[in-house]
């Protein structure tokens, strides 16, 4: 499949850069880029392929933060045995949240508003309990070895996120050729057409929020490893939410490499213009407002559909030009046999 060697091949040169990269600035720079990545990559596969256009991605983010530093502080776990049953928590409560939510049809704005009052009733929640640090939060003590995930470099993390990017690609090239994968489109399309032709619409999208919510929890999970720490506005914010879905509208909704593209570039954007401008507060959001407005306004593909965009606006697209033509020759077909 073209789709699994242009993966296997992202990883390669990836992975070769991290080993030949020796500035921690450089490595750090491709660790956050690859956390972005996956940020989107997880929104994609609910809000692309799904077409389940959610607000409140930080839920599933948060959770599985949270998850990973109480496991550890307060049970005791070693961060390897943490890990998983952080994306299991994650992954648990998108199920839980999905069930509410598409047994009675939420679709749309719907589900997006409603996915953001779950974000904030769970950052409430976070900021009032004592197990979850309260206002102040959970600091992972800092105790570097490879047996307590933590790393003396950000090499190490970067390669732990390019495994669940790595994963994330594969599921979303599964989906792009899979049974379930066309289900999960013929929903997104027209969810009483995929109904009508026996697709179970409430138990595809339940399996496309519990992938979603299982990378999406992952990252959270990264995220406490990468710093040591987690509040209930780092977690739950709607910040979180906006790197994730900016990425994939910048980069193509529901394709294969439109989130990676999107979420490099707005990332690499952003260091840019704080380098240039300094730690202006709020700058990064109003950098992503301008891209998505740009974005929105001329290529509404996205930077992988470009092409077509450009195309369309210069009324050059092949698809748009030959319907007519094709049109005009079958009816003077038709009319010469008559």
């Amino acid at each position: 499949m073209r789709d699994l060697r242009w993966i296997m091949l992202f990883g390669v040169v990836i992975a070769a850069l991290l080993a030949a990269l020796q500035s921690g600035v450089w490595l750090s720079f491709v660790m956050m880029t690859l956390y972005t990545v996956l940020l989107s990559q997880s929104w994609n596969i609910l809000g692309g392929f799904g077409g389940q256009l959610s607000f409140g991605h930080a839920l599933f983010f948060g959770v599985g933060a949270y998850a990973q530093a109480i496991a550890q502080l307060q049970w005791g776990w070693n961060p390897w045995l943490a890990m998983p049953f952080a994306i299991v928590m994650g992954t648990v409560i998108a199920v839980v949240i999905g069930a509410i939510t598409f047994r009675y049809g939420l679709k749309g704005s719907y589900f997006a508003l409603v996915t953001l009052a779950f974000a904030e009733v769970f950052r409430i929640l976070a900021v009032s309990l004592p197990f979850t640090g309260a206002g102040v939060g959970l600091m992972v003590p800092l105790r570097q070895s490879v047996g307590n995930l933590q790393f003396a470099s950000p090499r190490g993390y970067a390669a732990l996120l390019l495994f669940f990017v790595m994963a994330a690609l594969l599921v979303t090239a599964w989906l792009r050729h899979s049974r379930f994968g066309a289900w999960l489109q013929a929903v997104r399309d027209n969810e009483n057409a995929a109904r009508a032709v026996g697709v179970n619409p409430l138990r595809v999208k339940l399996g496309a929020i519990a992938l979603s919510g299982a990378f999406m929890s992952a990252a959270g999970m990264c995220y406490v490893q990468m710093f040591q720490y987690i509040d209930a506005g780092i977690a739950f914010g709607s910040t979180i939410s906006v790197e994730a879905l900016v990425g994939v509208i910048v980069g193509g909704l529901g394709t294969l490499w439109g989130p990676v593209l999107g979420a490099a570039v707005l990332y690499a954007l952003g260091e840019f213009t704080r380098n240039l401008f300094g730690e202006l507060p709020g700058l990064s959001m109003v950098i992503y407002g301008v891209v998505l407005i740009v974005i929105v306004m001329f290529l509404p593909r996205g930077i992988t559909g470009a092409g077509a965009s450009v195309r369309r606006l210069l009324g050059t697209d092949k698809k748009t030009v030959a319907a007519p033509d094709a049109q005009a020759a079958a009816t003077h077909e038709e009319n010469a046999r008559v």
